[in-house]
């Protein structure tokens, strides 16, 4: 196939960004079928490059300089990632169409889809450092401008304040990523990325892996650089939300992580450990804040800082089944964070509210986004047959491979920490959509075709890929790390990781059983009898007792039995209060210290006061000072 195919996989969408800007306002199907169309043609592109031979494109050289202005390459790692990124930018597309209706700036916001998708592109199949940055700048503009789109319930303040940070915390990590970067050139003399290999050894190789490794960690949103997710989850869309921080920021960032430790750098102790301790920090962590969060959106993005540091912790085991297992997270998560965003969009699109206490009973109305919900919380938790369970799977083996006499602590904090995803995911299920429907939510029906079949579709692949796990196993990840995995139906037991057959049988057993239980509890018909509390009745049975004289009259609250009480207690638990009440002030953000750094703006703005005579004065200081440097060294 003609090399050209890596243009077009970047550029199409590109292209037609800057094009769909034109598109009249009046005329916003068009804008909308024309995004659908451009992504589901750049999925095909991608499909017909992964299952093309090693490409490589290359435009001649800048005159400045001996760098490729455009350097594409696709190998198994790249040409299996641009296919992912192009599958949500269409879903995203398509389920936007219904859930963004009647927002505005939606002239913006399907070109920032086009970009976004083609600078991922371009950065995936990017072998020179310089283009690769750019790409990646871009990305980091286009998550600013969606962010400041803001969601149908966020204030001013509040988009801008999320946007802020954003652009704050990840333009200091890019900073670092390019510093990095170049201590990298001067260490290898290469600026291609598939010809860059050195040992890390010596002060200036570890401080180059460290702030490249800064800039991974930020993308993909690990602790301490973590806090723009929550904080941009409260201000923006559910889809934008799904497109970005849950799945392409994902891919990019633990993309980027994984080379530095594959190819860029020989990995040692100490950088190990570190990676380790970061993931270690980050699963429990996130995880706990999640645990006593009230609103959907907060809920999900904490639990997509969490499972990051499954991602991390596995790339810092420095053993092939740990980097294989921390890779195929990477894209388990992309698919099942990416539906649970959906989910909640869809919550919110009906119910105008992600406040859990307002939500319950959606379960009958909405089935198809409860079932969604459903496969993509048990994955996430790591619940057999699904993906997340094996993929976490591999991440605990390549602990035990890399040493489970001192690594144990590891192990146990990761298993841990799903278990208290579960706990946190069964409060959500209740929640919205198991528990009693408030009388005030009015009636409520499932979400339009345009928003259930990417969900669907999602929570589809969150089956395939865990009863069928050969399949992203040998044809993505396998080729990546160097692993030949046995392909489907044989078991792969060898790896230490679980033969899937046995794993469905016992929950198709298990599923089987609970719903006879359901079905025998159903025969006889509960009596509904009113509550009485202090000798006045608040209503019949769960239902709201404001809707009732008495409950009006003694002010009494609703008596539905909420998902969100017995987590209040948690937060409330010696111990932990002082931790949870750090954790809301900021003291754990690194972006709340960054501030004391602005002041400094402040003086750097007095000596910027327009004056011609100041900067030709400071030039030529400049160069005294550079010629003194220059002698000395001389």
């Amino acid at each position: 196939m003609n090399s050209s195919m890596l243009l077009w996989a970047v550029f199409l969408p590109i292209i037609a960004g800057a094009l769909c800007f034109a598109i009249p306002d009046r005329t916003k199907w068009l804008r909308e079928g024309f995004t659908a169309v451009v992504t589901l043609a750049t999925l095909v592109i991608a499909v017909l490059i992964f299952f093309s031979p090693e490409m490589r494109f290359q435009t001649a050289e800048l005159g400045f300089a001996p760098v490729k202005f455009l350097d594409f390459y696709s190998y198994h790692f790249s040409s299996f990632l641009i296919m992912f990124v192009s599958l949500f930018g269409f879903l995203i597309s398509l389920y936007s169409m219904k859930y963004m209706e009647g927002r505005g700036r939606l002239q913006e916001y399907y070109p920032y889809i086009l970009l976004t998708v083609g600078a991922a592109n371009g950065a995936l199949l990017s072998d020179n450092f310089l283009p690769f940055l750019g790409f990646w700048g871009i990305i980091l503009v286009t998550l600013f401008l969606f962010t400041t789109i803001g969601s149908r319930d966020a204030s001013p303040e509040k988009v801008f304040d999320a946007a802020n940070k954003n652009m704050m915390i990840l333009g200091g990590a890019d900073l670092a990523l390019i510093l990095g970067v170049g201590f990298l050139w001067y260490l290898s003399g290469s600026l291609t990325l598939s010809e860059v290999s050195i040992p890390l050894h010596g002060a200036m190789a570890i401080s180059a892996f460290v702030l490249i490794m800064i800039g991974a960690i930020a993308k993909a949103g690990a602790m301490p650089v973590h806090s723009w997710i929550p904080q941009m989850a409260e201000a923006s869309p559910a889809s934008v939300m799904a497109f970005l921080p849950a799945s392409l920021d994902k891919l990019l960032g633990i993309y980027l992580l994984s080379r530095i430790v594959l190819d860029f750098f020989e990995l040692n102790f100490s950088m190990s450990l570190l990676l380790m301790i970061i993931g270690v920090v980050t699963i429990i962590a996130a995880v706990m804040m999640a645990m006593i969060q009230h609103d959907l959106r907060k809920l999900l993005s904490f639990h997509a800082v969490s499972q990051v540091g499954y991602m991390v912790l596995g790339i810092g085991t420095g053993t092939p089944i740990g980097i294989a297992g921390a890779i195929f997270h990477m894209l388990n998560h992309a698919i099942y964070k990416s539906c649970l965003f959906l989910t909640a969009g869809s919550v919110e699109r009906r119910t105008g509210t992600m406040d859990l206490a307002k939500l319950g009973g959606l379960g009958r109305m909405m089935p198809f986004t409860m079932v969604a919900f459903f496969i993509a919380a048990l994955s996430i938790s790591g619940v057999p047959p699904l993906n997340g369970f094996v993929s976490k799977w591999m991440v605990y083996q390549g602990i035990i491979e890399a040493g489970a006499a001192q690594y144990w602590i590891f192990l146990v904090a990761a298993m841990f920490g799903s278990a208290l995803t579960l706990a946190s995911f069964i409060k959500v299920g209740h929640s919205v959509f198991l528990g009693d429907k408030p009388r005030d939510l009015g009636e409520v029906k499932e979400v339009e075709h345009s928003m259930t079949f990417p969900m669907v579709a999602l929570a589809a692949l969150c089956v395939v890929f865990g009863i069928f796990a050969q399949l992203p196993l040998v044809y993505f990840i396998g080729p990546v790390v160097g692993i030949s995995f046995p392909a489907f139906p044989a078991a792969i037991s060898w790896t230490g990781i679980w033969s899937p057959t046995l794993g469905t049988i016992l929950l198709l057993v298990a599923l089987a059983i609970g719903g006879l239980i359901y079905l025998a509890g159903r025969i006889r018909v509960a009596r509904v009898a009113p509550v009485y509390i202090g000798g006045e009745t608040t209503g019949e049975g769960t239902t709201d007792s404001l809707s009732h004289a008495p409950g009006r009259l003694t002010g009494l609250r609703d008596t539905r039995v909420l998902g969100t009480e017995f987590y209040d207690t948690i937060r409330n638990l010696r111990g932990l209060k002082w931790a949870y009440d750090k954790g809301e002030a900021a003291a754990f953000d690194i972006y709340s210290y960054g501030k004391h750094v602005f002041p400094i703006s402040e003086v750097l703005k007095l000596l910027h006061n327009g004056r011609l005579a100041n900067y030709v004065s400071w030039c030529l200081w400049g160069l005294i000072i550079l010629f003194i440097v220059t002698a000395s060294i001389g």
